[in-house]
């Protein structure tokens, strides 16, 4: 799936879900470090875990950020199938 953000540095967030795990996660733009690290962390986790632990995360007061971006795409994704 291909994610377009709203109000973070990162333009979109490529992922797949497998067997109802996260895989494949890639942001394009952003925090490279940052975006890098969320993306190997939530490699292989469980869809809804991922969503519990990402949603809600601030970056600098912008009421989202990458992590909440991807826990909203996911969230997009499990309407979507």
């Amino acid at each position: 799936m291909v994610y377009r953000t709203k109000g973070v540095c990162s333009r979109q967030i490529h992922f797949e879900v497998k067997n109802g795990k996260v895989c494949d996660v890639e942001f394009l733009g952003g925090c490279d470090g940052n975006t890098q690290g969320v993306s190997r962390l939530v490699e292989g986790m469980d869809i809804d875990e991922a969503i519990k632990r990402l949603k809600g995360i601030d970056c600098g007061g912008k009421g989202t950020s990458c992590p909440d971006q991807l826990a909203t795409a996911l969230i997009q994704y499990k309407e979507e199938v």
